[in-house]
């Protein structure tokens, strides 16, 4: 069973979210895209060493989505692994969590993802389900 859900966002964007567990041939296809009205970007997890990124501020002629490598050494965490252009998979993601828990307390701060925000994601996923149940919007609450 998939579960598609509408948002409004206070600055007045709109999503649209799905999530099941049977969508046929799709092995982690965790898929996020954002599009604006001047571009848009889209991750993907099945290649998670690239982006997809469109500009309407290009030149017609080069419009398009292009694909863009994020496994320079001027990237968040890729310094610390091999040279430019080798992939990371998605076991040096539980790598990266762990050395930003412990470079929090090392620096005595609070690491991201907090418990808070994640009290705060159940909050918005039991908003999901009580809007699904009643079939009307329901505002998160605070």
């Amino acid at each position: 069973m998939a579960w598609p859900f509408l948002a409004h966002f206070d600055n007045g964007a709109m999503g649209t979210l799905e999530a099941t567990r049977f969508a046929t041939g799709r092995k982690n296809y965790q898929r996020f895209e954002i599009n604006g009205s001047r571009g848009s970007l889209v991750f993907n997890f099945e290649r998670m060493n690239e982006l997809r990124f469109y500009s309407l501020d290009d030149t017609p002629h080069f419009q398009g989505f292009r694909t863009i490598l994020v496994t320079e050494s001027v990237h968040p965490y890729v310094s610390a692994w091999w040279p430019p252009g080798h992939g990371l998979g998605y076991e040096h993601t539980f790598t990266h969590a762990a050395a930003d828990l412990l470079n929090a307390v090392a620096e005595d701060r609070m690491p991201q993802s907090d418990f808070a925000e994640g009290v705060g994601v159940q909050a918005v996923l039991e908003m999901v389900e009580e809007s699904w149940a009643q079939k009307r919007w329901i505002p998160v609450k605070e």
